[in-house]
């Protein structure tokens, strides 16, 4: 469940409850009774591993292996006409 940081707009009296995503939001302040907010603040994302880049799912040439290329294509020889 997450946690959301409410503010008492009265006192300041700030606080955090856990809260099911279908709970409604808390309207009154545990101390005074007035009228509280939501305080939101940034989130840090801390992406760890492989799989995140483009780069990641790339093949790798290493130095002692050369990088794979495609040949070219043949030219189709051309027909005589009689």
């Amino acid at each position: 469940m997450p946690t959301y940081q409410y503010a008492c707009n009265a006192c300041n009296h700030e606080f955090e409850a856990l809260q099911s995503f279908s709970d409604a939001s808390l309207t009154e302040c545990p101390q005074c009774k007035g009228e509280i907010r939501k305080v939101y603040s940034a989130v840090g994302v801390v992406f760890k591993g492989t799989g995140f880049y483009k780069t990641d799912s790339a093949t790798k040439a290493t130095a002692s292996e050369p990088a794979k290329t495609t040949p070219a294509a043949a030219p189709t020889p051309a027909v005589a006409a009689d």
